[in-house]
């Protein structure tokens, strides 16, 4: 494994007009009752210990009874926008049972654990700093991954819906030797996640980084692997910050590809999900096209790293079109020409 260097603190850019016009748009854009501002009025918190004692960095935040009616009722307002369109009427049998505050990271999210008075059931949603980095990740993984994504900006705010998985690093440990599972197929998956970061440019997927969405089927289980962390969206230089192998944190899962699929498999995986990417391109051709537009004329990394990485990957793919790039947007757009290109040839 090389030893990869991500930026500690990345800066955080600023969601431009043209970005806001784009989510109006596409409807990601609506009126909040409450801010990520609002949650920030804590007076304290209590820290998180997961099941064996171990620190989690979340602490849970503690509010005076005066803003607690306030933010309580602002909360499962938005929650209901995320899953019923905005329906209130369920917001009688729903309350909030904690406000978790992230201390480690670039956003510093807030969690929202929110229970059903009728069964217990419970679920989380986030609240966060708007990042433009973070809104074109989820953009991007919206429209060219296999899944959806479920999130609003408003203002100095964004909001998002859990999503569901074991963590890639607790996935390692606890659930990685079970027996009932076919790890060739969870060797193809990661395989096929490695090219879907690398051919969209998203950056740092570390093992804490992603989750295994695990699906019983007819005969197996089946795996996907989702990222839920969008802060390093094409803001590195380093093209092997972009592909999940390079972190000694997925070391294991890159042993066992090595182990249990030979370079042929591993080719022709890569190309499989290579014109997955492209399909789904062309059949959202319009909203991608005005996404990357966007993204193109937007800066979301320093100078020195959009030199760096045109300079890679020019050199990755032999294709010196890369080179007359001047922002991390118009590197995108670049790699999804090449990947074009394979679809036509292929």
């Amino acid at each position: 494994m090389k030893n990869q260097t991500i930026s500690k603190k990345k800066k955080i850019y600023p969601v431009n007009a043209d970005l806001h016009k784009y989510l109006v748009e596409y409807h990601r854009e609506i009126k909040l009752p409450v801010t990520y501002s609002d949650l920030r009025h804590f007076n304290g918190g209590l820290s998180i210990k997961d099941k064996k004692g171990k620190d989690t960095l979340w602490e849970s935040a503690l509010y005076t009874p005066a803003d607690l009616h306030h933010i309580h009722d602002g909360l499962k307002q938005i929650y209901s926008i995320l899953k019923t369109g905005g329906d209130a009427s369920f917001h009688t049998h729903l309350h909030i049972e904690r406000i978790d505050y992230c201390t480690f990271g670039n956003s510093n999210p807030f969690r929202i654990k929110i229970v059903n008075n009728f069964n217990d059931n419970y679920d989380y949603f986030y609240i966060k700093q708007p990042d433009a980095s973070r809104v074109y990740g989820l953009e991007l993984e919206h429209i060219l991954s296999p899944a959806r994504i479920n999130y609003f900006v408003n203002a100095q705010t964004l909001v998002e819906e859990h999503i569901a998985g074991v963590p890639g690093d607790q996935f390692i440990l606890y659930y990685l030797e079970n027996p009932e599972f076919n790890k060739v197929r969870i060797a193809k998956e990661f395989v096929k996640f490695n090219e879907r970061c690398f051919v969209r440019l998203l950056g740092d997927m570390r093992s804490y980084n992603y989750v295994f969405d695990i699906t019983p089927d007819f005969e197996e289980v089946q795996f996907r692997i989702r990222p839920i962390d969008f802060d390093q969206q094409s803001h590195e230089g380093k093209k092997s910050l972009y592909l999940p192998q390079f972190f000694k944190e997925n070391a294991v899962l890159v042993q066992l590809t090595l182990k249990l699929l030979t370079p042929e498999t591993m080719r022709q995986y890569q190309k499989e999900e290579r014109t997955l990417i492209a399909r789904r391109s062309l059949s959202s051709h319009f909203r991608l096209e005005h996404l990357i537009s966007v993204m193109e004329r937007d800066i979301i990394a320093p100078e020195e790293k959009v030199t760096q990485l045109k300079t890679e990957l020019a050199e990755h793919y032999k294709n010196e079109s890369f080179l007359n790039c001047q922002t991390m947007g118009e590197i995108v757009r670049t790699s999804l020409k090449v990947l074009s290109g394979e679809f036509a040839d292929g």
